[in-house]
């Protein structure tokens, strides 16, 4: 019968692919994992699997529970810090950007607040419905202008709010831009009661933008995700739909945030 029977799961599968499936079995409801679990999800004897269990606990992959079964080790702890430390802003943000950007056809902005400026961190579009606006990589942008900027300053306190505006020079840069410092505050205030921002040739006289908070472990805002679109592709009536996919999107950043910023 050689060569007639299918492959064993042993001879199909590295000694590798066995100890990442084992890794794999861990989620939020199984935290620990028995040898029998492991036989079985292998396909192998019990013996057999202790064997790969008992290699992962001399490389400080799995320990021992206390009350029997596996664990995650310490060795997994220090490979995700590891990890989180090879991964930026960008990283995280990038893919669920792409996301929106190819969903909605518009171009997508990660926005972060430096002092009194607004720096644009990165940014996703699709090639065939590119906006060309003033919002490149890096380029900063003012505190008052803009929805993303609105965002950053709408989840600090207001009397910090309020200085920064104070202190800084507010152009205006369309018929449309806000340049007095009680009307922002305002404007603040209805942007934290709605939860994001939507802004109307503020900055860019042909462009709206609607923006969402990100936030870290700590529920601190620390970015902003937004959409920039040319006015004339985006209707009143449509703008709710628009807001609802930049709020799931800082959702997601922000979530995917909190798991890297363990």
């Amino acid at each position: 019968m050689s060569g007639s029977a299918s492959p064993s799961y042993r001879e199909r599968n590295s000694t590798a692919d066995r100890a990442l499936d084992i890794l794999m079995m861990f989620d939020d409801t199984h935290l620990v994992i028995s040898g029998s679990a492991v036989a079985e999800r292998l396909g192998v004897a019990r013996s057999t699997a202790y064997r790969y269990l008992q290699s992962l606990v001399s490389s400080r992959f799995l320990d021992e529970a206390p009350g029997g079964g596996f664990r995650l080790g310490l060795r997994v702890l220090e490979i995700g810090r590891l990890a989180r430390r090879s991964y930026g802003l960008s990283d995280i943000a990038v893919p669920a950007m792409t996301e929106l950007s190819e969903d909605v056809c518009e171009t997508v902005l990660l926005t972060r607040r430096t002092g009194e400026l607004v720096v644009c961190v990165d940014r996703a579009e699709v090639a065939t419905r590119a906006v060309r606006i003033s919002y490149e990589r890096g380029s900063t942008l003012p505190l008052n202008a803009g929805a993303s900027a609105l965002v950053l300053l709408a989840w600090i306190p207001q009397d910090e709010a309020r200085r920064l505006l104070e202190a800084a020079e507010l152009r205006r840069f369309t018929p449309a831009t806000l340049t007095d410092v009680d009307t922002l505050m305002d404007r603040l205030t209805h942007i934290r009661r709605a939860g994001y921002s939507v802004t109307r040739g503020e900055f860019d006289p042909d462009v709206t933008g609607v923006a969402a908070p990100i936030r870290d472990a700590e529920q601190k805002v620390v970015a902003a995700v937004s959409v920039a679109a040319l006015a004339s592709r985006v209707f009143p009536e449509a703008e709710a739909a628009l807001a609802q996919k930049v709020l799931v999107t800082a959702q997601k950043i922000s979530d995917r945030l909190t798991l890297v910023g363990g």
